[in-house]
């Protein structure tokens, strides 16, 4: 029974996981056929950028968070995976037929608002899911899998260069496999345990009144602060990688389009490495403060041996295997890590979609004026800023980085609230999870094993 359990947790978490795999793939997607669009269209740098800002990677995600985070704790985790991809079928079809700038922006934004509901839910449920003990490793599924999307994307674009548009259009067309195998699988999958126990005690609050406690409490007001911190100032200088990389590497001399995508598909795969044998193994086992800090601080060194560097082939592979690195250990898994660990479950959900739309909103802003920046000042103009957001950010979570490892969700909503916001006093304590004073109770082993001081 329990082996039978652990199969089915974990394919539960994988086929939620794909929401990423669907994300990152979309924004490479864009990416790798954003000069080919122009040039089929005619479109001018002004256009690009808004086609770059409504789609899964800023606005678009952006709108979709904002929508899919309260529905999602409203309505359950289930709701939004299994909708979700719908909605973004639709939008891909619209990408793979796109014969004009209008058609190819509804698919943009119908998408981008697809993933950005979709996302917030699966973080959300994996985290929720998890055991107690390996929460980093199922959460770092989801960041396996948006690492390993990009890296299939850059893979047929290299493959699918010599196709031009329609090669494009074919990667799209991939994109609509997948989310529609993946939408078929997650029919099957149950409500999150937690959501669910908690719409069942006739303590629980509403929807709104969950997401009015949110903006109102001091804990969860510096949460927001310190994820955005986190994950906002990160995904401003990821989000312009993902979708300019091609125009980045053209700035520092690579013009050669497959080798930049065959540099990309480096890049994700050591990102790929780096989650599954960094943060998903040890993620739950050394301090996690350090592991991001190695993380991020390589990000940094990164970026600016890629702007600073001599030019050619060593300063690329440097950035690649760093960045690469970096992107596997660094702010995004632990952002999803976090998120859930930090806000109780009457209002994680809404939370997470909050500050997934902010965050997106930040890339977005960015990227209307990304491409005109690199265009008049070059690499060197936007470095400065590159590598200050992204110090920024590794100081932020060095500096506060939560004392959360290893202990359950409930125990953690105990310490940071003084008790379980939607849970019956009696109840908690018949179950073991309280003591009759409110405090936690140690659980089982796996719960009270390392904390993190």
């Amino acid at each position: 029974m329990k082996d039978t359990t652990t199969s089915s947790k974990w394919k539960a978490t994988v086929a939620v996981a794909m929401s990423n795999y669907i994300e990152a793939g979309s924004i490479i997607a864009i990416a790798t056929s954003i000069s080919l669009w122009q040039t089929e269209f005619g479109l001018d740098s002004m256009a690009v950028g808004l086609l770059s800002a409504l789609s899964a990677n800023a606005f678009g995600a952006a709108i979709g968070a904002a929508i899919g985070g309260p529905l999602c704790d409203r309505y359950g985790r289930k709701f939004i995976y299994t909708y979700d991809l719908l909605l973004y079928m639709f939008g891909t079809l619209f990408a793979i037929f796109a014969f004009n700038f209008a058609s190819l922006l509804i698919g943009f934004v119908l998408t981008g608002i697809a993933v950005g509901a979709g996302v917030t839910a699966a973080w959300t449920y994996i985290a929720e899911e998890a055991p107690d003990g390996r929460r980093a490793g199922h959460v770092g599924v989801a960041q396996l899998a948006w690492s390993i999307g990009p890296m299939i994307g850059f893979l047929l674009a290299a493959l699918l260069e010599p196709m031009g548009l329609l090669g494009s259009r074919i990667i799209f067309a991939h994109l609509f496999v997948i989310a529609f195998i993946t939408w078929w699988v997650r029919r099957g999958l149950s409500e999150s345990r937690r959501w669910t126990e908690k719409q069942a005690n006739p303590n629980t609050v509403g929807t709104y009144r969950g997401i009015f406690e949110m903006f109102t409490k001091k804990k969860n007001i510096t949460a927001l602060l310190f994820l955005i911190g986190v994950y906002g100032l990160w995904n401003t200088v990821a989000g312009q990688a993902g979708i300019f990389q091609p125009r980045i590497y053209e700035a520092t001399g690579l013009t050669d389009a497959r080798s930049q995508y065959l540099l990309q598909v480096l890049v994700w795969g050591l990102t790929s490495a780096a989650t599954f044998f960094g943060f998903m193994r040890y993620g739950d086992k050394v301090s996690r403060r350090w592991l991001y800090g190695f993380g991020a601080g390589l990000g940094v060194i990164a970026w600016a041996v890629l702007i600073w560097g001599p030019a050619g082939w060593f300063s690329l592979l440097v950035f690649a295997i760093g960045w690469g690195i970096s992107s596997g250990l660094g702010a995004q898994a632990f952002y999803g890590l976090w998120a859930a660990e930090l806000f109780a479950t009457r209002y994680r959900a809404s939370a997470q979609g909050f500050m997934f739309m902010i965050v997106r909103v930040m890339v977005g802003v960015l990227s209307l004026w990304f491409p005109l920046m690199l265009e008049k000042t070059g690499i060197h103009g936007v470095g400065f800023l590159i590598v200050g957001l992204l110090v920024a950010a590794l100081l932020i979570g060095m500096i506060w980085a939560p004392n959360t490892q290893n202990k359950t969700l409930e125990e953690i909503e105990i310490e940071r609230y003084g008790r379980l916001l939607d849970a019956d006093h009696a109840t908690e304590v018949a179950a073991g999870n309280i003591r009759t004073d409110g405090t936690a109770t140690s659980g089982s082993t796996d719960s009270t094993a390392v904390r993190e001081r």
